[in-house]
């Protein structure tokens, strides 16, 4: 399943508070693609990737945008 997160004109920690929720509500091997704008997400998006073991698929950054996809590795992580 693919979850989309809109978090375009959010700033810190919006965005990653969003991934979260959405991390939370996925399944095990669920696709969640975040966008925004606020330039800190993309050190906030690595670092929760890292320390929750969660898997992140793509990234692309932009002037605009920023732009990641994230899997969701395992049940039991949230």
């Amino acid at each position: 399943m693919k979850i989309e997160v809109d978090a375009e004109g959010l700033n810190c920690p919006e965005p990653i508070m969003l991934l979260h929720k959405a991390i939370r509500e996925s399944s095990h091997g669920d696709l969640i693609e975040l966008k925004a704008t606020d330039k800190s997400t993309e050190r906030d998006v690595d670092k929760f990737c890292e320390f929750l073991g969660h898997k992140l698929i793509e990234k692309r950054i932009s002037v605009e945008s920023l732009y990641f996809v994230v899997q969701k590795k395992d049940k039991n992580i949230i």
